[in-house]
């Protein structure tokens, strides 16, 4: 005896794939517009933590509950000004100063002072000579303002960066600099977390333990 709340009919399930294909688009649809996205890397700005061609996830979830860190790689909507041509671009940079934060070049170690903390960067671009990048090319003094970030290439000689647009900046006071040279956390798209491809390079971007010791600036 065939049970009938089990019968299924013949070719049922062709007449069902365009449904389960439907589902499957949408799923993904709402995962890439909500959740995870794919970038690659077009620039060098980030080498060699990330090199050209590099394909990263980034989620796009995580600053719904919380602001960026310190340390954390972001992919984010370009200022204007930032833009080369391309309109609604994207770029990919470290967070170095969040809300309140001040960032100063340099100790006598030439190393990058965030709130009064010197901070090691072990991902700074070294070429094949060894010859390590500057970790900044001028001294110079900012406090980061609120509800903004100041980010920076790890490929500092190749990096339209904060420090970048901060030097070629025309406004007439540090109040229009800051505006220059910074991005507001609302132009964050998400977090990139790993690299998956080429697998040979596949790895978590984590951020460095140098970064635990920064402490909160005196706003916070």
């Amino acid at each position: 005896m065939i049970d009938e709340h089990t019968e299924k009919r013949s070719g049922s399930f062709w007449r069902e794939l365009p449904i389960l294909l439907g589902v499957a688009i949408l799923v993904a649809v709402l995962v890439r517009a909500f959740v995870l996205q794919t970038f690659y890397i077009p620039s060098p700005s980030m080498e060699h933590t990330l090199n050209v061609w590099d394909r990263v996830l980034v989620n796009k979830l995580v600053y719904d509950f919380r602001d960026p860190k310190r340390g954390e790689i972001i992919v984010f909507k370009a200022p204007t000004e930032w833009q080369a041509g391309a309109e609604g671009e994207d770029f990919i940079k470290r967070v170095i100063g969040t809300p309140g934060d001040t960032v100063e070049c340099c100790d006598d170690q030439n190393r990058l002072i965030v709130n009064g903390k010197p901070l090691d960067e072990p991902y700074i671009y070294t070429d094949a000579d060894g010859k390590r990048n500057e970790v900044a090319d001028e001294k110079f003094k900012i406090v980061v303002p609120a509800g903004r970030l100041w980010v920076m290439g790890d490929h500092r000689a190749e990096s339209g960066d904060s420090l970048e647009h901060y030097e070629t900046s025309t406004a007439a006071d540090e109040a229009g600099k800051m505006l220059d040279s910074t991005v507001t956390i609302d132009s964050v798209v998400g977090r990139a977390f790993t690299i998956f491809w080429p697998v040979g390079r596949a790895t978590w971007l984590t951020v460095p333990d140098s970064y635990d010791d920064i402490p909160d600036s005196a706003s916070k």
